[in-house]
């Protein structure tokens, strides 16, 4: 490198952006994500061994994923390549592998590859790495904002650890905004800035775990507002609202925040008032309130508390949901507008959140055996041992039922499911009832 490519690459540095800038160049560096990269954890022993095998991170934008593969390409004594999946085509990936076949073969190290966006890759371009990730020539690493089980090649997912990255948690988000304002040397520190509680809080909240996205609103905010007198960039409720473009709703006195209206909007819709869940709902909205974390809360309520009273209530959520992924604003207001309306609206039966809590205190309290009649007789030698033996196949009986013990002999009495007297599960335990006394009755 000569000195034109020497300041060709410092100013390069220095006009990258801030997210990129603060980039953690080692595993003590990064926040967050402690569930696989903490001290005590495989990926963590790992990379600090260099002894890594292909992986996939899979997590929404601004989780670290990129993070991690750049933090490896600091710490492995591997060559370290990176290709995107967006640009990238098959030639690139054959130069790649060319590269990779002569250094193994002239120095014995082996290549990672790390490739961004590997969903984007079509399964034929997916097929072409499969061969030499098998025989060692490439270590891949692949990240992905997509379910891998769905969208990577099942031949590379079984040759693959898959971590999953959650969105940051409000602290860490926090903790890397003041990183930022306040380091020198990577961050704005510099600039001499100050960002209010009030702001900070904001942002880390409204960011939703991703991290670039408020490094990019501090950002603009220091490089955009003028100094006070005092000589300081003031980062204020208002600069962090109008950088990251989410508006701050004013909340009135009674200390209504951010929090209290989503537990409104909830309970809004548990308590059948839609007029009250819908203005809730537009509350969020124009507060820019991201619109899949609307379209989850609708589908738990949808199951919490609504359940079997109207089981349409849950598909309608999640057609909601896969609609607005699909479609984006202004017009996914409309259809989350339709399905807060039909739950709000909707019977209610919390039936299915006791059903289930109340087995999984059985499960945690009782050691159980599946009855023989009830157990697989399929595979080999089984029958031999009695599996399956006596079971009574339902629709062989009037009404495809006929009474028969489910439950372990442990627990053979327990009753999980109280059904409701709400709408449909009203119909489900008349339905339910019947069954029961026709038996009582022979």
């Amino acid at each position: 490198m000569d000195l034109f490519d020497y300041m060709r690459e410092t100013n390069k540095e220095k006009e990258s952006p801030l997210a990129s800038r603060l980039r953690p160049v080692t595993l003590d560096e990064v926040v967050g994500q402690q569930h696989i990269i903490g001290k005590d954890k495989l990926l963590y022993r790992a990379i600090k061994a260099d002894k890594l095998s292909s992986l996939i991170f899979y997590g929404p934008p601004g989780t670290g994923k990129t993070t991690l593969a750049k933090v490896i390409a600091n710490t492995t004594s591997a060559e370290f390549t990176q290709i995107n999946a967006t640009i990238a085509g098959k030639k690139d990936m054959e130069a790649v592998v060319e590269t990779a076949k002569q250094t193994y073969g002239m120095y014995q190290k082996r290549t990672i590859l790390f490739v961004d966006e590997i969903h984007r890759f079509n399964k034929g371009q997916q097929d072409y790495l499969l061969p030499f990730v098998e025989d060692g020539t490439l270590i891949l690493i692949g990240a992905t904002t997509e379910n891998p089980y769905f969208e990577v090649n099942g031949a590379l997912i079984s040759r693959s650890s898959i971590f999953e990255l959650k969105p940051l948690s409000q602290e860490d988000v926090e903790t890397l905004i003041l990183r930022a304002v306040n380091d020198s040397q990577k961050g704005m520190g510099s600039y001499r800035a100050q960002i209010d509680e009030d702001a900070l809080h904001f942002l880390a909240d409204v960011a939703g775990g991703d991290a670039r996205s408020a490094l990019n609103a501090v950002e603009l905010g220091i490089l955009t507002t003028e100094r006070s007198a005092d000589g300081i960039i003031h980062i204020t409720l208002d600069v962090a609202a109008e950088c990251i473009q989410k508006r701050v709703v004013r909340y009135d006195k009674t200390g209504d925040n951010h929090y209290d209206t989503i537990s409104a909007f909830i309970k809004s819709m548990r308590g059948s008032d839609p007029d009250a869940a819908v203005f809730y709902l537009a509350k969020m909205l124009y507060a820019g309130e991201d619109i899949k974390f609307i379209a989850r809360r609708i589908m738990i309520c949808a199951s919490e508390d609504v359940g079997n009273a109207d089981p349409m209530a849950l598909t309608v959520a999640a057609s909601a949901a896969q609609a607005v992924e699909r479609i984006g604003m202004p017009e996914a207001q409309i259809i989350l507008s339709q399905a807060v309306l039909y739950v709000a609206s909707a019977p209610k039966s919390n039936s299915a959140v006791n059903a289930v809590f109340d087995a999984l205190n059985y499960v945690k309290q009782y050691k159980t055996t599946v009855p023989v009649h009830l157990q697989d007789a399929h595979y080999k030698g089984s029958k031999n041992l009695g599996h399956g033996t006596g079971y009574k196949y339902a629709h062989d009986y009037p009404e495809h039922y006929v009474e028969q013990q489910y439950l372990p002999d442990e627990i053979k009495d327990a009753v999980f499911y109280h059904p409701g007297t709400e709408g449909y599960e009203a119909e489900i335990k008349e339905r339910l009832e019947h069954l029961k006394s026709r038996n009582r009755s022979r």
